[in-house]
């Protein structure tokens, strides 16, 4: 099931905090990126995230999921509704995460 234009939009309004959010469709599915670095994306309309060290720490009790088959496991970010928590999320996230590639 692909992920719907609202959602997305939800989820871009509620990042609306932080600078340099850019989202890009692929396969009827959304990737998120922050300052250039990738986050994790929406998948069939859940918003997960890379499980770094930070944001394992701060949903200690979120449950892992597949965003599509053959991936490797992300976070599924229940507390989509707190504009801070997200904030606070992808910037404890950033340092931790791998640095774009050059194409």
């Amino acid at each position: 099931m692909a992920s719907s234009k609202e959602y997305l939009d939800f989820i871009l309004e509620q990042l609306s905090e932080l600078h340099e959010i850019l989202s890009r469709a692929m396969m009827g599915e959304y990737i998120i990126y922050y300052r250039g670095k990738v986050v994790g994306g929406i998948y069939d309309d859940r918003f997960l995230v890379k499980p770094t060290k930070s944001a394992v720490t701060m949903m200690p009790d979120a449950d892992l999921e597949l965003p599509y088959d053959g991936a490797k496991e992300m976070i599924l970010v229940d507390d989509v509704d707190s504009k801070a928590f997200l904030r606070d999320l992808l910037e404890a996230m950033y340092n931790e995460l791998p640095a774009p590639r050059k194409k």
